[in-house]
């Protein structure tokens, strides 16, 4: 197995529809509980190695239609979503009970585009699945088709699987699908395609090379595989372009099946540190007093205890910049709170926060204005940036 899987802290599985579906000589009839079954095996050797998982599983769509007896290309947007509502539930329940066979929790999420992209959300669902991977349960991620419009769906699972991957900043994320890797050209139609082990960038030699959906059940192809791969890069994370057509897919890549690399540019902390630096326009500024500058210095979360006053209408999520008593600014970071919240939080420690009554319905176990692992230090103490 590639080592960027073997080490990886947090993984993140992305599971095509073609590897769902039973095949019979009528078409599909089905989940292929055989696969499910050899699938959550390997993830519970990988969970036994101390590994975190999440899973990107497609399916929905196809699903419903095989239950409700309907082809895809006939069905509007109503209809399709109709349809998955339908087949979600079969694709649930049939996770859920693979998993459990193998004594893992599993939960469901639905995440639509919006989720990953507006901040707010996106620092809900962050929360969410890291509250559950440290519960040592595996999310198990679907589009909401249901909810989304055809303006925001992303209408594949590949780049939803990197943006999941890079909201938790995962160190490597594998898409399994039905074929096992990227070639010069598409190895059904040309002969002669060269195979490719590691891309190191995706540029746009690399971009010709993609094809369409290489599946009727699949809304994906080659294209949206290597968006992903972009993705992926820019957050830190590598990913993987394997086949999962074996019954234990990560098993295969352990005994040497062959795959693509998409190399990742940096660690996904200091990519996601890199995004809130120079990406994200402040909308708001936080004073703090000597005390938390010196906290800050020592990496250490931002608490309401160090902060002097508040300036700007910020929400949950935004970016904020955060200054020192001598007007400099030393650090930008995403806020847990909105700034009415935040205007109750200045100066207050943990028991006092705790006493007021608009936060009587809080978990106060963490009170911090800014989580260190949303923030990024502009100068360190001796002056140079950091």
């Amino acid at each position: 197995m590639r080592e960027e899987i073997q080490n990886a802290s947090t993984l993140v599985l992305k599971i095509g529809s073609s590897l769902l579906l039973r095949q019979t000589d009528g078409g599909s009839q089905g989940l292929n509980v055989d696969w499910l079954a050899a699938m959550a095996s390997d993830i519970a050797q990988a969970r036994a190695k101390g590994q975190k998982i999440i899973l990107v599983t497609s399916g929905a769509l196809a699903l419903g239609c095989a239950k409700l007896g309907v082809q895809r290309q006939d069905l509007n947007l109503a209809q399709s979503q109709a349809a998955s509502a339908t087949g979600q539930i079969e694709l649930v329940r049939g996770w859920q009970s693979a998993l459990d066979a193998q004594a893992l929790q599993s939960a469901q999420v639905l995440l639509t585009a919006e989720d990953t992209e507006q901040r707010r959300r996106y620092l809900n669902a962050r929360q969410t699945l890291t509250a559950l991977l440290d519960m040592g349960v595996i999310p198990v991620i679907n589009e909401n088709d249901t909810l989304a419009t055809q303006e925001l769906r992303y209408g594949d699972n590949d780049r939803l699987a990197a943006r999941v991957a890079a909201m938790v900043s995962a160190d490597c994320l594998v898409l399994f699908s039905d074929i096992d890797g990227l070639y010069t050209a598409n190895p059904q139609e040309t002969e002669g395609g060269e195979f490719l082990d590691v891309v190191e960038e995706i540029t746009p030699e690399i971009s010709a090379m993609a094809g369409g959906s290489g599946s009727q059940h699949g809304s994906g192809g080659m294209v949206t595989k290597l968006q992903a791969g972009e993705i992926a890069q820019s957050a830190g994370c590598h990913m993987v372009l394997a086949s999962g057509r074996a019954l234990s897919p990560l098993t295969a890549l352990a005994q040497g099946a062959r795959s693509t690399l998409f190399r990742a540019h940096a660690n996904p902390l200091t990519a996601r540190k890199n995004w809130i630096a120079s990406t994200l326009h402040p909308a708001g500024t936080v004073h703090l007093d000597a005390g938390a500058v010196r906290a800050l210095a020592a990496g250490n979360s931002l608490l309401p205890v160090g902060i002097s006053r508040l300036e700007g209408n910020f929400e949950r999520g935004d970016c904020l910049s955060i200054i020192a008593p001598d007007g400099q600014e030393i650090a930008r970071g995403l806020s847990a709170y909105a700034r009415l919240e935040a205007g109750f939080l200045v100066g207050k420690d943990s028991k006092a926060i705790a006493a007021l009554p608009e936060f009587s319905d809080y978990n106060l176990e963490r009170t911090e204005m800014v989580h260190r692992d949303d923030m990024v230090l502009m100068t360190s103490p001796n002056g140079g940036t950091k």
